[in-house]
């Protein structure tokens, strides 16, 4: 599912990633761990297409998700495949507060120009799946943490992306709620055969993944 190679990123004259290899594989759930300033999102982003690599011509960087290469992809490229290819779930769930969850969610295909009522039904499904459904119709400020979160979930889902990326996806949200939610990224995956990579603090997360990276220096150490 994704294959990258070599990947450096400066700021600066600071080398924050220094030639990193990954590899994932579809339907797998990977965790990357290390201490903060390790790289870990900067790595992300750049997977994720929100952010470029580093690149000269003493680095022969190459990343693609599913066999497509995008690094040379220019803006408008790169935010349709974006769209298309990939689902994220950050930290807090950006929801947008003037629409209903439901609205949030169905967001992305809007943008996809997706037929409409295909999208309100598989968005009914994932909030089924999602144990939400009866928070269709609730704005952000009238839901819990955890089901918040649930609901940027279904916003990644919503387009079958090929891969979600994942950055700290339980760290606002108390242990309760977070073990739900470790459960249910691997429902999916088994229910959808979803690729998840998930940058995490949490260490109940990063054991019970299929694979542990651990970032340090900016470098996959193990």
């Amino acid at each position: 599912m994704i294959k990258a190679r070599n990947i450096h990123k400066f700021y600066g004259n600071l080398e924050v990633l220094k030639g990193v290899d990954i590899y994932i594989k579809t339907g797998e759930v990977v965790s990357i761990v290390g201490e903060s300033g390790a790289g870990k999102s900067t790595l992300l982003q750049i997977l994720g297409t929100l952010d470029q690599p580093t690149t000269s011509g003493k680095f022969d960087t190459e990343i693609s998700i599913a066999g497509e290469s995008f690094i040379n992809m220019n803006d408008r490229q790169l935010s349709k495949f974006r769209n298309q290819n990939i689902g994220f779930v950050f930290q807090f769930h950006q929801l947008l507060p003037e629409f209903t969850a439901l609205e949030n969610v169905l967001l992305p295909t809007k943008i996809a120009g997706l037929n409409e009522k295909e999208a309100v039904e598989k968005a009914y499904g994932l909030f089924e799946d999602l144990k939400i459904e009866q928070r269709l119709h609730h704005k952000p400020n009238q839901l819990s943490g955890g089901e918040a979160q649930r609901v940027a979930v279904a916003r990644a889902l919503i387009n079958s992306p090929k891969i979600i990326f994942a950055d700290e996806p339980t760290g606002n949200l108390d242990s309760r709620n977070a073990d739900d939610l470790h459960r249910l990224f691997f429902d999916l995956r088994d229910k959808y055969n979803q690729t998840f990579v998930i940058v995490t603090h949490n260490p109940n997360l990063a054991e019970i993944t299929d694979r542990k990276l651990v970032m340090k220096d900016g470098l996959i150490i193990e």
